[in-house]
């Protein structure tokens, strides 16, 4: 083989070798960082880890969060979805993904339901509090997949338009449900706010510390939100 030929081979090689590396690296990076991965903590390091700041409910429409979309197109909006994944009894789904029949549980005020009718569906953070904690900052389209949120069972609930009432904007410092379901919402409320990277108020803060000090310190699993 003659020098040029030589080079030539070797320029080849070389190439090669660096387009591998590319590929392997870029392999490497896609397994040791995840989009999206999944964080766990116990309660109270959860409670700890949320970021504190003055609410400012300045500029807020509910308007400005789409709700009730039908993001997958198969005719059911979000409201539906919830219902339907949720029914502890299924009811039956017609034209238009109109639901009859079925029962839910209200985990709010340990009451069962007959018929979707008497339900609403909650978001467990509410709109409202989750502009006052930084969603004023978002893009209307993060604000509508907040509203929407179906990635976490958690964020979206099915409880009776009584308790939903009773609630209404109020954070855990104002409403709280039964006494027996206390913690399950704290640690569902400061899991729907790491995943959204929300603040919360002093306030809310201290109510949350307390409150998960007098429960059991169990892990806490969330997905940052997209």
């Amino acid at each position: 083989m003659d020098a040029k030929s030589e080079r030539h081979a070797r320029s080849v090689e070389t190439a090669i070798r660096l387009s591998l590396a590319g590929v392997l690296a870029a392999a490497a990076l896609a397994v040791t960082a995840p989009a999206h991965a999944q964080e766990t903590l116990p309660l109270q390091t959860a409670v700890a880890a949320l970021p504190v700041a003055e609410e400012d409910r300045t500029g807020y429409d509910r308007d400005l969060f789409n709700h009730w979309i039908d993001a997958d197109r198969d005719g059911c909006s979000t409201r539906a979805e919830v219902l339907l994944e949720e029914a502890t009894t299924a009811p039956s789904v017609s034209r238009r993904c109109t639901l009859n029949g079925g029962e839910w549980y209200s985990w709010y005020d340990d009451t069962y339901v007959a018929g979707p009718r008497g339900l609403d569906i909650d978001h467990l953070v509410p709109l409202v509090e989750a502009w006052d904690s930084g969603a004023s900052n978002w893009t209307a389209k993060r604000r509508e997949r907040y509203a929407n949120d179906l990635g976490d069972e958690r964020a979206l609930v099915a409880v009776t338009a009584r308790s939903n009432r009773q609630k209404a904007d109020q954070d855990p410092a104002e409403w709280l449900p039964g006494d027996a379901v206390v913690c399950r919402y704290v640690a569902d409320w400061t899991a729907i706010k790491l995943r959204w990277a929300l603040s919360v108020d002093p306030v809310e803060q201290q109510t949350l510390t307390d409150l998960a000090a007098g429960c059991p310190n169990a892990p806490v699993s969330f997905s940052p939100a997209d």
